[in-house]
């Protein structure tokens, strides 16, 4: 699992392919809690997953930080 990205998905980043319509971000909400759940979103459709799972999308997607159309570059 790559550090770096696990810090950045804390600090509210949004990784994402834009072309692909796919992104992976913590919301707000799971800020400090022991167990923080990310939210996957395909085409509109969300998904929660583990913070592992979601580095581990990042890093197997080669996802990379970008614009959220909704949310902008960070989560919160």
């Amino acid at each position: 699992m790559s550090k770096i990205n696990k810090e950045k998905l804390l600090a509210g980043y949004v990784f994402g392919d834009i072309d692909n319509e796919e992104y992976v971000y913590l919301p707000g909400s799971e800020i400090g809690s022991e167990h923080p759940m990310c939210i996957l979103e395909k085409k509109g459709a969300r998904e929660d997953v583990s913070i592992e799972e979601a580095v581990d999308l990042v890093n197997r997607l080669a996802l990379r930080a970008v614009k959220h159309p909704l949310l902008g570059f960070k989560s919160f």
